[in-house]
């Protein structure tokens, strides 16, 4: 039953953490005012709208940010983890602790996004620099919200961006904030999709 319980865990892992992502991905793009005619966010639009658009007649957006997909991303990460945790063979814990590691997960999963992204910028400014790629102008505009204040007071020194480094130094730091703060809910990890 062991090799079973893994496949189990694999799969379900799999789909929510492909399934959380994209509607991440699909927030952060709204938020950060992202082209939405990038083939790249009408895949991730096609992709959640048939679970966003029913919700969002229920819970409407407020001062510009979709509460539905803030819900729904939310309602996720509470199935993905209540699976993971009834694959595994325990028992599920109570619908409070399931809601604060949902909301940890989700934080985990945004920071873990951004860390990935400006890391993916850094290279990419190497390799391909001035490239139009639809991927790569949609990062850009995904991490550059998050950058812009870094840059503004930490000038370039010779041309070189030291402004990473400092934002890689933020990220690092809500990484122990969201570790210890899990610890004190004693979250789970292996259950929960984004830390």
């Amino acid at each position: 039953m062991g090799a079973l319980q893994d496949i189990g865990n694999l799969l379900v892992q799999t789909f929510f953490q492909l399934f959380l992502l994209a509607l991440m991905l699909r927030l952060l793009l709204q938020l950060t005012r992202a082209d939405f005619y990038n083939p790249i966010s009408q895949f991730l639009v096609k992709v959640t709208s048939p679970i966003v658009n029913p919700l969002r007649r229920v819970i409407p957006g407020f001062g510009g940010v979709d509460l539905a997909t803030i819900v729904l991303i939310l309602i996720t990460q509470v199935l993905a983890t209540s699976l993971l945790i009834f694959i595994s063979g325990y028992s599920l814990p109570n619908p409070l602790s399931l809601l604060l590691w949902a909301v940890l997960g989700s934080v985990g999963l945004l920071v873990n996004i951004y860390f990935f992204a400006i890391l993916a910028s850094i290279i990419i400014s190497w390799v391909a620099p001035g490239s139009y790629n639809p991927a790569i102008i949609l990062l850009h505009q995904l991490t550059e919200p998050v950058m812009k204040p870094f840059r503004e007071i930490i000038p370039p020194i010779g041309g070189l961006d030291l402004s990473p480094i400092f934002v890689f130094l933020v990220i690092n730091m809500l990484q122990i904030i969201l570790s210890h703060l899990g610890a004190a809910v004693m979250l789970p990890p292996r259950f929960v999709i984004g830390i």
